[in-house]
């Protein structure tokens, strides 16, 4: 499975229930969104299916028939219970970049649940999701800032720590970011919401969940290490926290006898 599976808890048996496909969006727009998904399930005769999420730091703006909402950065894992047929089409937003389009600080929306802008009210859009993807992104095209923002470099900074699983303090952070410590706090409020310690041990507890359902069990004491966390306890406790199940909990649903 690959790396665009992080974020989905359990995808070995979500994967199964429903359809998760992603499109890449058009050049501007894409300063911006780091994918459109399109989300659709038939479980007509079956039972509902409760799908667990720990989203990425990012904005998602998500259209559901008439309906189109804001989902502020989480601090936590959310659900969403599926049932009957539907579909559901996302724009995932890149890392601060929702920030040009909502004109204030990020960190007032986090947890948040907001109607969308108006001009992106889908009352009279398409009803099937490929045409009314790109009829979003053609008027997102045109909200979004041409010349470059502030939180793009933000973005670039987030971005970074998602790919680098070395990437485990706020100081080292700032130090290669060639700021102090107090500044990438401020930055990251306004233009992603949560902190950079947040934003870390989100991407190292991705990390952390990747390992665990991936073949033979790791070396937990290693990998806390690997991650930055203090021990193996430490790392047991944050992963247990925030995803509700012990790292070998998981590691065992993850496996086709579990």
């Amino acid at each position: 499975m690959d790396r665009d599976a992080r974020g989905i808890l359990d995808p070995e048996t979500g994967l199964t229930r429903f359809r998760l496909d992603r499109y890449a969006p058009s050049g501007h727009v894409a300063r911006f969104v780091d994918r459109y998904w399109i989300a659709s399930w038939n479980l007509a005769g079956r039972e509902p299916y409760t799908q667990r999420v720990l989203a990425h730091p990012v904005v998602n703006l998500v259209f559901t028939g008439a309906a189109a909402t804001v989902h502020g950065p989480t601090t936590r894992v959310t659900s969403r219970v599926l049932e009957g047929e539907g579909w559901a089409l996302g724009v995932m937003f890149r890392p601060a970049g929702f920030r040009p389009l909502l004109g204030r600080p990020m960190n007032g929306i986090v947890d948040a649940e907001l109607p969308a802008p108006e001009a992106l009210d889908p009352a009279a859009w398409p009803e099937e999701p490929a045409a009314l993807m790109a009829e979003v992104d053609r008027v997102l095209s045109g909200l979004l800032p041409v010349r470059r923002h502030p939180a793009e470099d933000t973005r670039d900074t987030v971005e970074r720590v998602a790919d680098d699983p070395s990437e485990v303090s706020v100081s080292g952070l700032a130090g290669r970011e060639g700021i102090g410590v107090r500044l990438l706090q401020r930055r990251f409020a306004d233009h992603v919401g949560l902190g950079p310690k947040a934003v870390i041990r989100r991407y190292r507890l991705y990390e952390a969940a990747e390992r665990a359902r991936r073949g033979s069990p790791p070396d937990w004491g290693l990998l806390a290490a690997e991650l930055g966390f203090s021990d193996q306890s430490h790392l047991t406790r944050e992963f247990t926290a925030v995803l509700g199940v012990t790292p070998g909990r998981y590691a065992t649903r993850a496996t086709p006898a579990g």
